[in-house]
This record gives C-alpha cells, structure tokens and sequence, in this order.
C-alpha cells in the first residue's frame, strides 16, 4: 500500500473520532507487515486524562489483535489543521516500544500533503534508545 492510500485511510477515520470536548478530531492507519491496516481515532472523556489519541488506539487495536512488536510497517496521521499534525509526545513513545526507527510516519495538513518522516526523526531521545 502506497502513502497517499493509508492516508486517505487516516483521512475517512477521522470522521468517527469520539471529540464532543475539543473538536478536534484524528484518524490514523497504521499499515502492518502482513499489509493489514489497522485505524485508530481520538477518543476523548470529560475527565481529559481518560482520553485517548488515534495513533495509540491503533497501536492497541493491533496488539489486541495479536500483532507484535516489529509487526508495524507505517503509520499515518490525519487532523483538520494548517500544518503537519504529528502525534504527540505519549503516541511518540509507545511508537517507539513497536515500532522500528526506521518505520515511515505520515503527517498530512488540510492541504492533502503528504509529510514523511521516519520514527527516529520524530522522536530522536526514545526512552528505548537509553542504554543502562
């Protein structure tokens, strides 16, 4: 699968986010090594601390699913916003405990482009980069 394909994924999820609070609402795909996709959206609850981000949602979705660690091949990131909406720093980490450092991340603005990173360059400092 293509990025504009998995992010036109992330784009058509976004429409059933759970955002009464925010209004802002997140649809994410994340494409699996067997070339399964899995979407995630933003849930939130009034008590802001219970919400939950589409990225992580796809993660644990996939997970539950069986999916392991180093099962993920992409993932892709939609919002309503100007600018490239990456996830944020909590999502950025638990990508970092499945995902490989080279894995693809695909941010995507109102504008339909297409901004490709990989997780290393979103997340530099993972904590699973520390050595003990």
């Amino acid at each position: 699968m293509n990025k504009e394909l998995l992010m036109e994924s992330a784009r058509k999820m976004k429409t059933t986010a759970y955002a009464p609070y925010s209004n802002f609402p997140v649809g994410a795909a994340l494409l699996l090594n067997d070339g399964t996709v899995i979407n995630g959206v933003n849930v939130e609850n009034v008590s802001l601390g219970a919400t939950n981000c589409a990225e992580r949602t796809a993660i644990f979705t996939a997970i539950a699913n069986g999916y392991k660690k180093g099962d993920f091949q992409a993932i892709a990131v939609a919002g309503n916003t100007v600018d490239f909406l990456p996830p944020c720093s909590l999502c950025r980490q638990v990508l970092a405990e499945f995902c490989l450092p080279e894995m693809p991340v695909y941010l995507t603005n109102e504008k339909k482009n297409i901004l490709e990173l990989t997780l290393k360059e979103l997340l530099p400092y993972a904590f699973t980069d520390l050595e003990m």
